[in-house]
């Protein structure tokens, strides 16, 4: 049953160095605060599953917190490239990183298998693809039906998940809205713990039927992050803040120049920073 508990807590309750972990949302509702404070918290020796990394990853990599990622387009949103993964990939700075490339369609179908507590994903894909030849993960099976043949992917099923989301009642239960992605597969396929950083507690999720609700027995730990996402944004709450994913192009782009801001904006900062810039966003 979920526990609320402060978010530096639950991330040192349940967080190992060694874990494979996912922070999951799909440009929206991203646990940027969740990642933050693993940064602080200096848990290293990761694997990272994520569909899209983006700004969290490539910072938790250029803070050297990561040997491996499991992943499907590594990109800047809108931008370009990610100047911190690509140092680590051909450059080895501050560490090497080992790399598991997937198509998006075999990231969530892997995470739907994890989610189903299945040993692997089955589906129509790969057709002309040469990710095959650098990923001995992706591989091919016959069905015993028809005789065709499919791609087959592991199932994901990290140790730990962290998602954000808008609210939670105070008996535990979750409501994510709009943009859902993969947030509720990636709180079923975890081992160990699934961590949900929130907007706000209410006593009544109100929730529609477009909208998933994630009930308490699937969640260990929730904490109140206020502006928990940005610089992704939280649908009904605050928008996407374009200006930091342009931003950090050039910050990125050179070690010192990172390694200052993540000095002042992350290291010896808690959540309360994010509430902060929501307050911002929102005048």
């Amino acid at each position: 049953m979920a526990r609320f508990m402060e978010l530096g807590a639950a991330v040192s309750a349940h967080l190992r160095q060694g874990d494979t972990v996912a922070f999951e949302g799909f440009t929206h509702l991203i646990p940027h605060a969740a990642a933050h404070e693993v940064i602080r918290q200096g848990i290293g020796d990761l694997t990272l599953i994520r569909m899209t990394p983006d700004l969290v990853y490539d910072q938790m990599i250029g803070m050297g917190l990561v040997r491996r990622m499991i992943f499907s387009y590594a990109g800047n949103p809108g931008v370009g490239l990610l100047r911190r993964f690509r140092d680590a990939v051909e450059n080895g700075w501050p560490r090497p990183i080992e790399i598991e490339e997937h198509s998006h369609a075999a990231m969530a179908n892997a995470w739907e298998a994890g989610a189903a507590g299945l040993p692997m994903a089955v589906f129509r894909g790969y057709k002309g693809a040469g990710l095959a030849g650098v990923n001995p993960n992706i591989r091919h099976v016959t069905c015993p039906f028809t005789g065709e043949e499919l791609a087959a992917v592991p199932a994901l099923r990290p140790d730990v998940s962290f998602i954000h989301a808008q609210k939670a009642d105070r008996a535990g239960n979750v409501l994510i809205e709009g943009i859902v992605g993969v947030q509720k597969e990636a709180v079923l396929a975890a081992r160990r713990a699934a961590i949900v950083t929130v907007e706000e507690i209410v006593d009544d999720l109100g929730a529609h039927p477009n909208a998933c609700v994630l009930p308490r027995w699937t969640i260990a730990a929730i904490a109140v992050v206020p502006g928990g996402a940005h610089p992704s944004y939280a649908h009904g709450y605050y928008g996407r803040d374009n200006a930091a994913y342009i931003a950090w192009d050039a910050i990125a782009g050179d070690r010192e120049a990172f390694r200052a801001w993540m000095e002042e904006h992350v290291l010896g900062q808690g959540p309360q920073v994010f509430a902060e810039r929501v307050r911002e966003l929102r005048t």
